[in-house]
């Protein structure tokens, strides 16, 4: 039988904060981010010109065909080299950097396509009666289908939020000081790795199973 103790716990919880708050600058920093290119991704699929929706589209698939650890190590290889060939001195951590710039890129390649989606899910003549009504296409796009789209997607769009907190903790493999990161190396420093990886564990289950009810909530408003 495991011989468990908690007592560690309670000292770490500042350098714990700590690591939430990068945990949450990350997710935070890639939805907003995700959301704003994925928007522009959808709408290059959906503009009807060959080349640029080739060029989404190769993007799209790049990006969710590739590991998202992946994805993580290569930023973080390219982009200390990126700004030196740029002649830019980058200050604070160049794993936040590269960790900020890897999800966002990633992550709107999700985005887009559930947007993509939610677009095509609001009827045809919703589009005609605007244009009917002497809106421009992209009156049209940003005043009458992306706010009944966005009801649509709301619920997919959320549940991403949740699988992009938990992948999160991937910024491990270039040693950025997340909420996991933290913990684990907190458990390995105490000898208490075990309570350590169940306490963050039970902390990523109380977030994600309350953000999932809030999305199920939301997703009954919806229909």
């Amino acid at each position: 039988m495991l011989d468990l103790d908690w007592s560690s716990i309670p000292g770490a919880l500042p350098i714990l904060a700590a690591g939430m708050r990068v945990t949450l600058t990350i997710t935070l920093t890639a939805i907003l981010a995700g959301l704003a290119w994925g928007t522009l991704l959808a709408l290059a699929r959906l503009s009807g010109r060959r080349l640029l929706a080739w060029l989404a589209a190769a993007y799209v698939n790049l990006f969710r065909s590739i590991p998202l650890v992946l994805v993580i190590l290569w930023f973080y290889l390219i982009v200390p080299a990126l700004l030196g060939e740029l002649g830019l001195a980058h200050g604070g951590d160049v794993r936040l950097t590269a960790a900020l710039v890897a999800f966002a890129l990633f992550e709107a390649a999700y985005y887009a396509e559930i947007i993509r989606a939610g677009i095509q899910s609001v009827p045809r003549r919703q589009h005609e009666a605007a244009l009917a009504l002497g809106l421009t296409q992209g009156q049209a796009m940003r005043l009458v289908i992306l706010p009944q789209a966005l009801r649509n997607m709301l619920p997919l769009l959320l549940t991403q939020a949740i699988v992009l907190f938990q992948d999160s903790s991937l910024v491990y493999v270039i040693g950025l000081a997340d909420f996991f990161g933290t913990a684990y190396k907190i458990g390995d420093r105490d000898g208490r790795l075990v309570e350590l990886l169940l306490f963050a564990g039970a902390v990523y289950f109380i977030l994600g199973f309350g953000a999932s009810l809030l999305v199920r909530r939301l997703g009954k408003g919806t229909s």
